[in-house]
This record gives structure tokens, sequence and C-alpha cells, in this order.
């Protein structure tokens, strides 16, 4: 289990056991069901902060994908932040029910990080990209640079972020999550290869998502 689930598992059963204990005493109905519901809620937490290992691609020529989820678009942007040119983009929308372990796409050096405050629209909706909450993280090595983008959704109110600019960073490790369904962007050169199509599956840390033509 992923360590950002234990402070929301211990208060979920906390609430679960003071329920529990109050239908016992006052033979309540309606504490039983609001019990046996939070209970259902204990065990869903336990499956969606589940965080298994990956195997990580020794082939540092791939871009891998950040998270777990479906391809919902790829697309060429102009990106102003890091690339400051056009860029191909990536979209993959993470369900309720995917892993939401965030992973590194490449080995190297954090070179941009910025916050940005924003909405909350659906997730897989392709203006989630630009106007919802999300952090935009820029990461480059000898080869080529990418952009890992954590965007919220419309049930995911909180990003975690365990990494900022300066940090070195390796293709695969863990360094955040976003909690109950969400959108990963990753943003890389133009003349990267890409290797997934609309409505792939893919696996953080796992599945490659593109490759390096080094020159």
């Amino acid at each position: 289990m992923s360590k950002e689930g234990f402070g929301i598992i211990f208060g979920i059963i906390l609430a679960a056991l003071v329920l529990t204990t109050g239908a016992v005493v006052l033979n309540s109905t309606l504490l039983k069901i609001s019990a046996v519901l939070v209970w259902i809620f204990v065990v869903f937490s336990f499956y969606f902060f589940r965080d298994p290992e990956r195997i990580i691609p020794r082939n540092e020529d791939l871009i891998l994908s950040a998270g777990d989820g479906k391809v919902v678009d790829i697309e060429e942007v102009f990106e102003d932040r890091y690339f400051h040119g056009q860029a191909r983009k990536i979209s993959i929308f993470l369900s309720v029910f995917n892993v939401h372990i965030n992973r590194i796409p490449i080995s190297g050096k954090v070179g941009y990080f910025e916050y940005k405050p924003g909405k909350f629209i659906q997730a897989f909706k392709p203006l989630a990209s630009t106007e919802n909450e999300q952090t935009i993280i820029g990461i480059e090595n000898e080869k080529t640079k990418v952009i890992v983008k954590q965007i919220a959704g419309i049930i995911a109110r909180r990003i975690v972020c365990h990494i900022r600019e300066g940090y070195s960073v390796k293709r695969g490790e863990r360094f955040g999550m976003i909690k109950f369904g969400s959108r990963v962007d990753l943003i890389i050169p133009l003349d990267a290869e890409v290797l997934v199509k609309l409505g792939d599956k893919v696996k953080g840390g796992e599945t490659a998502i593109a490759k390096i033509h080094p020159i």
C-alpha cells in the first residue's frame, strides 16, 4: 500500500469503528447501514492505494508512462513553458480503479516545476489538460526532455508530488500520486517515436510510450 493512503485509511477505519460501536449500543438501523457502507469504503481504499512493484525496462531510450490508465489523446501542441515550441502530448486517463501512483518517465534532473490552480473538469475531457488544477514537471537529460503533468479530475482534489526543481530523478521511481480519478499528460519531443495509440492501456514505470532516436 502507498504511504499516501495511511492517513486516509486510518481516518476511515476510525469512523467505521465509531459507527459500528454506535450501531451496537443504540441498536440503530441507520447506524448499521452507515457502518456497512463505511466498511465497504475501507475495503475500496485499500484497493485504491495499492502500490504494486513494476519491471522497469532497461533501455534508456524509452520514455515510460507516468501513470496507469488509458491513452485518451495524442496530439501536437505548442508548449510555452519548457519546450518553447511544438511538441507531442500524450494524455492518460486514470479511473478510480487504476493504480494512482505516478512514476518518472526518464532519468535526469528536474529543470522546471510549477503548481497551477484550476478547475475540476472531468479528467478524460481535452480541456482538463489546460483548465484543471495540476502540477507541471519538466525533466531533462543529455538526450532529451519531457514534461509530466499531474492533473486533478472531477473527484480528485488532492495532488501529491514529492519532487521539485533541481531534484535528480530516476526513470520508473515513484514521485507522487493523484487521489481518486485523474489524468497524466506527457509532453515529449516531436521527433520521438510514439509507441502507443488511442485506447491503449498503459502501466506507470513499465509501459514504453515513446522512443528517443539518438542522433
